[in-house]
């Protein structure tokens, strides 16, 4: 079943961070963790094991950055094709273990900011941007992803050109995430857009789903939620962050646990929520937790 028509019934997990598994199994600190595809495949497909294994539905592939403008500062800028190709086939690979409950599972290609400012905001333009977009989307898909996510976009230029990339040269369903922050006028991207703005613009655009993921722990992230709920219909997507960072004796933590997080992810189920996973700092433990909390509200 695609995971669209799956969507009609069902509230999908997604997995957790990225950056934090391969953190703690080695990617240093400035480190390229796309890089870590080709270098250190079996820690990427065991991220996709893990994942699985803790309940998830859904996992995206370690191509956050995968696109050559960011590549391209690690010296990898030729390297895009296969660190894309690969990430795909590990996470696809990931998937099959025979020990898991038989079930449909999906791999999206995650789709991250080149970090480019476009014309006429910045110097880069929009049409090499497409280019970036489309190249690593190409990979992704040969490499046999169920779909693309478009994620922690600040840009809705951005991002509607990374969704025209997707929809023009692939089949693949199309998710557009962005960031929002709080403040006292509420919640907005970098660029100034409003939850409402990024739901209108980006279904306009031809995303598929919709949504926000990162920058907020799981109450902030639930209120966030509960504003794209009330925009309409149509799917979407919420990942959230295990709380804001904390520096404690020297190590980065993020304070919210499985635990703590529960009740905010009950929320946005009983919102009705179509996905929903774990942004940074969250990780298999937290999503082992979510899937228990699904299950129990199935049998409800």
């Amino acid at each position: 079943m695609d995971v669209l028509t799956k969507l009609a019934n069902s509230t999908l997990l997604a997995d957790g961070a990225t950056g934090t598994y391969l953190q703690s199994r080695g990617l240093q600190a400035g480190g390229d963790p796309e890089l870590m595809n080709l270098t250190h495949a079996s820690i990427v497909k065991g991220m996709a094991q893990d994942y699985f294994e803790a309940g998830c539905d859904l996992v995206q592939t370690n191509s956050f950055g995968g696109n050559f403008f960011v590549q391209s500062r690690y010296n990898q800028g030729a390297n895009i094709d296969e660190i894309n190709f690969q990430a795909a086939q590990l996470a696809k690979s990931g998937s099959l273990n025979p020990n898991f409950v038989k079930k449909e599972r999906y791999v999206f290609g995650s789709v991250g900011p080149t970090g480019e400012l476009i014309e006429p905001v910045g110097t880069t333009s929009a049409k090499d941007v497409y280019v970036a977009f489309k190249q690593q989307i190409l990979a992704l898909e040969k490499g046999g992803v169920d779909g693309i996510i478009i994620e922690t976009m600040i840009s809705l230029d951005e991002a509607k050109i990374a969704i025209s990339a997707a929809k023009e040269h692939t089949e693949l369903p199309v998710a557009a995430l962005t960031t929002f922050d709080k403040g006292p006028r509420g919640f907005f991207t970098m660029m100034g857009d409003t939850p409402e703005k990024c739901f209108t613009e980006l279904f306009s655009a031809d995303a598929d789903i919709v949504g926000a993921n990162c920058g907020n722990g799981i109450e902030i992230m639930s209120e966030l939620a509960k504003r794209f709920r009330e925009c309409g219909e149509g799917n979407v997507w919420i990942n959230s962050n295990a709380g804001i960072p904390e520096i404690r004796q020297g190590q980065i933590i993020y304070p919210e646990t499985p635990d703590y997080m529960s009740e905010g992810f009950s929320k946005l189920i009983d919102m009705g929520i179509n996905i929903v996973g774990g942004c940074c700092g969250t990780t298999p433990a937290h999503i082992k937790h979510v899937a228990n909390l699904i299950n129990e509200k199935k049998g409800d």
